[in-house]
């Protein structure tokens, strides 16, 4: 790789990463190398790319500009020296971002079958059920669960699965409470709400193409789907969860489902690609193991 290129390439991965030791440990690099190739590449364009200080990075201008033009050059580099390589000789590091409960369930556990597939790749996973800035993260790829349209609207995004949701309540909360015959009955329940996720207090049923909102009264405001299904595991009270994420509990009998003849719209599992609607190929790899895993019907 030219010098030039080389200089291009570690920016692009300074940038998308936010942190120099960050990219110097995915390019196998010094962090002293990274920031003398990124001086060098400043130098020899004239002007400051990135301002940085003990905590952060943050792009100039310029270094915005440049990243968007940039990033493109590199993205269509890698896709040449990989269609000479092929597909098996995928390799690097891709930050992977998922929500808590859903990536401990569905998606961790496929991917031994995917890095088995490309031993030389490796993945650092964020879990989270709060909405990351996916940027200064430097996450490659984040999936992200909603009902409805996604919020990154400037990221690259594509579905990747639909998940059945589910109204549910422990035994030791039905026992005490009765269990609601129709979505009108939640009002008089305790509710448990997640924040951000699933977190409405209106939530909305379709029964023969008829549609019922309920204003329900949330007992409990969680910030996390694990806490959500220990509230309700515990008997707090009647809460959202999908038929992945609660198998388990589902198959204990620790949980139960309720109003089985309403559904629910599905919560839609989408891949965002914060680098834009081209990603890398070692991102499409990874996406299109995870549209396979991920949705039954495929």
């Amino acid at each position: 790789m030219s010098d030039h290129w080389r200089e291009m390439a570690v920016f692009v991965r300074v940038a998308e990463s936010g942190s120099l030791s960050r990219a110097a440990r995915e390019l196998k690099l010094s962090q002293p190398s990274v920031s003398r190739i990124v001086g060098s590449l400043e130098a020899r364009l004239g002007t400051t790319l990135l301002l940085r200080t003990t905590r952060s990075l943050s792009l100039t201008e310029a270094g915005s500009l440049y990243l968007e033009r940039a990033r493109h050059l590199v993205a269509e580099m890698e896709e040449a020296e990989q269609a000479v390589r092929g597909v098996d000789s995928l390799h690097g590091v891709i930050r992977l971002a998922m929500p808590v409960l859903y990536g401990t369930r569905a998606v961790i556990p496929a991917l031994p079958t995917f890095l088995a597939r490309h031993p030389d790749l490796r993945v650092e996973i964020i879990m989270s059920d709060a909405r990351q800035n996916l940027i200064t993260e430097g996450v490659d790829v984040a999936i992200r669960l909603g009902v409805g349209q996604l919020d990154d609207s400037t990221f690259g995004a594509r579905k990747l699965a639909l998940v059945e949701r589910l109204v549910v309540a422990a035994p030791t909360y039905l026992s005490a409470r009765g269990a609601p015959a129709t979505p009108a009955d939640l009002a008089r329940h305790d509710c448990i709400v997640q924040h951000g996720l699933f977190g409405h207090e209106s939530w909305r049923f379709t029964r023969d193409q008829a549609v019922t909102s309920v204003d329900v009264t949330a007992k409990i405001w969680i910030n996390s789907a694990p806490g959500v299904l220990a509230a309700a595991v515990s008997g707090l009270g009647i809460a959202l969860a999908t038929r992945v994420m609660a198998g388990e509990e589902f198959s204990t009998g620790q949980l139960t489902q309720l109003l089985a003849p309403y559904r629910l719209d599905p919560a839609e599992v989408y891949a965002v690609f914060p680098a834009g609607p081209r990603p890398s190929a070692k991102v499409r790899a990874i996406t299109d193991h995870l549209a396979g895993s991920l949705d039954p019907s495929r």
